[in-house]
């Protein structure tokens, strides 16, 4: 019987793959009860272009007083902030790669997010 994490893991790793081929940009999502990360990975996958998570100060006085990483608010900041960040770095096409976390909630806010702010994928 797998874990709860191997099971996510497990999801995951199909897209990796599958993402690998394509050679493109990869937009990858972790969720954690806390917090939200999202970072920007070159097609290759050698090194991270951009990255953006709720555990960052500017972030933080952003949210607000409620401080709280673990919503939709946060996780669409995020999303902005990643976009922003990437477009910055020269990205404009990525790949999602949600790690084997749901499309929903706030990875899907965080995904919404990005592609308002003008990330292609």
């Amino acid at each position: 019987m797998l874990t709860k994490k191997e099971q996510r893991l497990r999801r995951s790793r199909q897209t990796r793959i599958r993402i690998a081929t394509q050679g493109v940009a990869r937009l990858t999502v972790n969720r954690t009860n806390l917090h939200i990360y999202a970072s920007v990975i070159s097609g290759d996958g050698t090194k991270v272009l951009a990255s953006a998570s709720t555990a960052e100060v500017e972030v933080r006085k952003e949210i607000g007083s409620s401080g709280k990483g673990g919503n939709v608010a946060a996780a669409q900041a995020i999303g902005k902030r990643i976009a922003e960040k990437a477009k910055a770095a020269g990205v404009e096409k990525v790949a999602f790669d949600r790690a084997g976390f749901a499309y929903h909630g706030r990875v899907k806010a965080l995904a919404d997010a990005a592609r308002e702010a003008g990330l292609q994928f």
